[in-house]
This record gives C-alpha cells, structure tokens and sequence, in this order.
C-alpha cells in the first residue's frame, strides 16, 4: 500500500469513527426529547437488574411505579437532595468540585470507586449506560448529562431520579422503595423516613439486605439535619 493509499485508507476509518460517534449521540438525544413529556418505562439499569433477578428465580420482576412530581413527599425530594446533589440548583449539570475531589481520593484508591455525579449524572447514568466505573464511561455520562440539562429542567430532571433510582434488590422509584421499606406511598414519607430512604442510594442492594447497618442509621441521621436546608425545584 502507498502512502497516499495508506492516507486515503485512515481518512475514511477516522470519518467512519466520527460517524458513528455522532450517530450514537444523535440516538441518546431523540430519547431526551421524547422523554421530556413522556415517562420512561425502563432504564439500562433496570434491563441489567431484570436480568440480574431472572438468573435467581425466572417469575422475578421489578418493583417500580411512576409517581408525578407532585405526588412526592416533599421531604423526600430535599432528603435526596442534601444527600447527593447539595448544589442540585446551581449548577449545569456537573459539580466540577465534587468531581475533582472524587478524582483526587481514586488516585489514591488507584482506582475509579468514586465518580462525583451529580443527580443529572446519575439519570443519565441510569437511563443509558451501566454501572462499570472507567474514564471512557465517564465521558459519555457528561455528554448525556449535557444533553439532558439543555432539554430538561430541574424540576423533570429530579423528577425523573426519583422514579427510575435503584432503591433495593430489584426496587426501582420512590414509590417502590417506600412501600418496601415503610409500606406507604412516596407522598407520605416523614422527614426520618425519607432521610433512610435518601441513605440507602449509595448501595441501595447491600442496605436492603442490612438494613440495621450502624453507617445507614450515621448517614440518615446527617441527612435529616441538612433535610430543612435543602433547596428542591
């Protein structure tokens, strides 16, 4: 093969490569729009929990409910708030702080155990993509969260979180969990139970098998104080 053969040749693979990155952008884009006025039935994460019960017992199903937004307590929604996102409002999507300092204690892991995510991260997270921590995943993540808060507004963004974030072994939304956990719809959780329920997001599986963790009662008990300062949309 010639050099300009050889140039010819990585031209086209590198327009081929643009192609298809922009291609599978376009497709995370048309699923943004449609579900700004429509609902998502199912996530990644709900596809790869499915599969995950089906293995253990073929009759398994998800638990999950959609709730609208105004149908959810409002001590959930801040309860969340404070304990995952405090800058929630402020920020476009990425809290560059946050992230920073999650890349600063990987280094020191010498591994990816921390991401920063913000709620918009984590719905795009989510909606698209897996729970596999790498750079490359990470990337992708901020492209959708980008996509998500130019459409979006907060007010659907948390919205949204609230109905597809895995809260149990195969329990997805605010309704969900809260029946699970308390038997009573999202809408009438208490401070203290919200303030649980927002404890459990970090590993949501390990604390519905150890709901009695001396962390969990520590995390809820931190979030019930910040809870009353918490700004939500």
């Amino acid at each position: 093969m010639s050099r300009a053969d050889l140039g010819r040749w990585l031209r086209r693979a590198t327009l081929l490569v643009l192609t298809v990155l922009v291609a599978f952008q376009a497709w995370y884009l048309c699923w943004i729009v449609y579900w700004k006025w429509h609902d998502p039935a199912h996530t990644a994460f709900m596809r790869h929990a499915q599969e995950r019960l089906v293995v253990r017992s073929p009759s398994a199903r998800l638990q999950q409910q959609w709730v609208a937004y105004g149908r959810i307590s409002g001590n959930l929604k801040r309860a969340v708030v404070a304990a995952e996102d405090v800058r929630f409002l402020a920020h476009e999507g990425v809290d560059w702080e946050a992230m920073e300092k999650a890349y600063e204690q990987n280094l020191k892991r010498g591994r990816v155990a921390h991401g920063g995510s913000t709620i918009s991260q984590q719905v795009a997270k989510n909606l698209f993509l897996s729970a596999h921590r790498s750079y490359l995943r990470k990337a992708q993540e901020l492209l959708i969260t980008w996509m998500v808060e130019a459409i979006w507004n907060k007010k659907r963004i948390l919205e949204v979180y609230l109905n597809v974030a895995e809260w149990g072994d195969g329990v997805f939304g605010a309704q969900a969990a809260a029946r699970h956990y308390f038997g009573v719809d999202c809408g009438s959780l208490s401070p203290e139970q919200a303030a649980r329920m927002a404890a459990m997001l970090p590993a949501p599986r390990l604390f519905d098998h150890h709901q009695g963790a001396p962390f969990l009662d520590q995390r809820a008990e931190s979030i019930l104080r910040a809870l009353p300062g918490a700004q939500i949309p």
